[in-house]
């Protein structure tokens, strides 16, 4: 496709390619951009939703979780089959091809996927992933590339089912628990409120200090999202990880699978032939999993008991499908270790975990690193699609930097956006406090703000359908300077209205950033050749006063430190009343008097109480920039 940016009568036009287009991600087509540079979507194939490889990547494996059955699953003869796939010139030549044992009972969603079934769980996922059918899931889950995190405890109490997977759009974890320092169940149930306030699709508890075993029953009863766990926490509570044995790891399993956690995190990919490549590393390892189970290896001399007992742990968390999240122990903590031996020595074991598993019909994903340097992102992205056949990439991060503690919810959302694009279907989330100390509320409030909007760029990127909707939508009332609208498609609208009033608080044709004469926006829409702000469903009769602050809007202008309290009380209190009364009015308005007068009136500075003018001198130009 070329495209020609002058006018057809200029011979010496250039001529640009675009490169091959995937899907576009507006399900109308809106606007005039040719749609997403990302692979055209494969949706029942290893690629699903894909970034274009950058020459020497490593390639999908050719295999799915269909290549790693039971032992006692029976093949079926040439022909036959349990189900038809729903992309059947993209499924695996064995797919529904196997007949389980006499009186086998599927209990995980692979193991009803794989007899061709589609569960109420599959069901509820496909009204919230509305660019898939129900059996389009069924298939994912059944090669393994999708999970549910669905315990069966959990789904008894208020858990709302969803998938994790690249065909899926990208979700975000948010991490909390108490530790021995701060906070306590209360606190850790108003933060998985919170949480789920600002859209986190799963909560890993992370309790290391307090009552940890009353925090995670009320967080599992309260949570209406999957919630994960890091189980060694609680087995060496009481105990030093020397004394760690199988007996206390199988217990805490199924204690924690009969509260209702819906996935594990168990770090049993750190082996003892990894421990060398950590020796000249410049953090040595950062995961507590991992640095636990390594001072155990050194201890007894033997292999990582996770691994020891891998099978023993399989068999339990099927009977309560509970989801494994393979954790990455080895991952690296700086940006000067990071896709280092001991990283890819244990994905490579991670991989070799994930086919174990599947044996045993469990759901798996896979967790990722923590510190990668942005050119690394594809890379490791790409390694464990290899590796690990496809099975969910679920990552902390990247952080792209190590230099900005107190922002590195912004340097590893960066990194996120990058790791979705390029293949991770999962973000955990980091805080402004990470490094620092345990979040609070509006470090998790930070965070999972910063991760939608990594995940949220990554889905309209990779061109999944109709991801771009409402960003289309925002555009249009941007564009008609429907406020109103602007603010109710916005993903914080109380941030956004109270950061428009703070300088600007009627709703007119421009905002405080260029006042009247300079506003683009309204410019563009008073020319009549473009379609610029004019569609019908988002025009407005005329501008008018905003409503006062609500306490939220009043608590994020209070929290921002730059308006004086007499500011935020004028913003605060304002009515159309009390604004309008004795024919008053926030005169700097174009739609309320004419041009002349607009540019007159923000010219003047108006005390912030009253609104009158100020008088004295004419203002400088630099007490206009403010008062503008």
């Amino acid at each position: 496709m070329s495209i020609d940016p002058r006018s057809a009568h200029d011979s010496a036009q250039p001529r640009w390619d675009l490169p091959p287009l995937g899907q576009n991600p507006s399900s109308t087509r809106a606007g005039t951009t040719p749609g997403s540079f990302a692979n055209p979507p494969e949706i029942g194939g290893p690629r699903a939703f894909s970034s274009p490889d950058t020459p020497g990547m490593p390639q999908p494996s050719g295999k799915t979780a269909w290549d790693f059955m039971p032992p006692d699953w029976r093949r079926l003869p040439e022909g036959e089959r349990l189900a038809e796939s729903a992309h059947p010139e993209r499924a695996p030549a064995n797919a529904y091809a196997f007949a389980p044992p006499e009186g086998f009972g599927p209990i995980t969603q692979l193991e009803h996927a794989r007899l061709g079934r589609i569960t109420p769980e599959m069901r509820r996922v496909a009204r919230r992933e509305p660019h898939l059918t129900p059996e389009e899931i069924r298939d994912e889950v059944a090669a393994g590339r999708m999970v549910i995190p669905a315990n069966k405890v959990h789904l008894a109490h208020a858990l709302e089912p969803m998938a994790i997977g690249r065909a899926a759009l990208t979700k975000i974890n948010a991490n909390m628990g108490a530790s021995p320092i701060s906070s306590g169940t209360h606190e850790e149930v108003e933060k998985l409120r919170w949480a789920e306030r600002w859209q986190a699709d799963t909560v890993m508890d992370l309790s290391t200090g307090g009552d940890v075993d009353a925090t995670r029953e009320a967080i599992c009863t309260a949570s209406t999202v999957p919630i994960g766990t890091v189980p060694i926490y609680s087995m060496i509570l009481g105990r030093k990880i020397e004394e760690l044995d199988r007996a206390t790891v199988l217990e805490t399993l199924e204690h924690q699978a009969r509260q209702g956690v819906d996935y594990f995190t168990i770090h049993a990919g750190v082996r003892r032939e990894h421990l060398p490549f950590v020796a000249k590393r410049l953090i040595g390892i950062v995961s507590r999993g991992g640095s636990l189970l390594a001072k155990w290896m050194i201890h007894h001399e033997q292999e990582n008991l996770m691994a020891q007992i891998w099978d023993d742990i399989c068999e339990l968390v099927r009977r309560y499908d509970v989801t494994f999240s393979i954790g990455d122990g080895l991952r690296p903590g700086g940006l000067a270790d990071a896709t280092d031996l001991a990283q890819l020595g244990e994905l490579q074991a991670l991989g070799e975990l994930t086919e174990r598993a599947w044996r045993h019909g469990c759901q798996v994903m896979i967790e990722g690193p923590g510190h990668v340097p942005f050119d690394q992102i594809e890379f490791n992205m790409k390694l464990q699609r290899r590796l690990c056949h496809g099975a969910p990439f679920y990552v902390l991060g990247p952080l792209v930097t190590d230099v900005f503690p107190g922002y590195d919810h912004i340097t590893s959302a960066i990194g996120a956006t990058a790791a979705a694009y390029h293949g991770a279907s999962m973000l955990c989330y980091v805080t402004p406090k990470e490094h620092l100390g345990l979040p609070k509320k509006d470090d998790v409030k930070q965070g999972c703000v910063a991760y939608k909007i990594a995940a949220h760029a990554a889905d309209v990127a990779l061109g999944i359908p109709s991801a771009r909707d409402r960003d289309d939508e925002l555009t249009k009332a941007r564009a008609a300077l429907n406020w109103e609208k602007h603010f109710e498609l916005s993903f914080d609208p109380d941030l956004a209205r109270a950061y428009h009033d703070e300088d600007l608080d009627v709703d007119t044709d421009f905002c405080a950033m260029c006042g009247h004469d300079w506003c683009s926006v309204r410019i563009s829409k008073e020319i009549t050749l473009f379609v610029s702000g004019k569609d019908e469903s988002y025009q407005w009769d005329k501008p008018k006063i905003s409503a006062a602050l609500t306490p939220e809007q009043k608590a994020i202008l209070e929290q921002r430190g730059v308006l004086s309290p007499e500011e935020i009380h004028r913003l605060a209190t304002k009515t159309k009343t009390t604004m309008g009364q004795s024919g008053r009015r926030a005169a700097c308005h174009s739609d309320l008097v004419d041009d002349g007068t607009a540019r007159h009136m923000q010219s003047e500075r108006l005390d912030p109480v009253t609104l009158e003018p100020l008088g004295g001198d004419d203002p400088t130009d630099a007490d206009r920039a403010a008062s503008a």
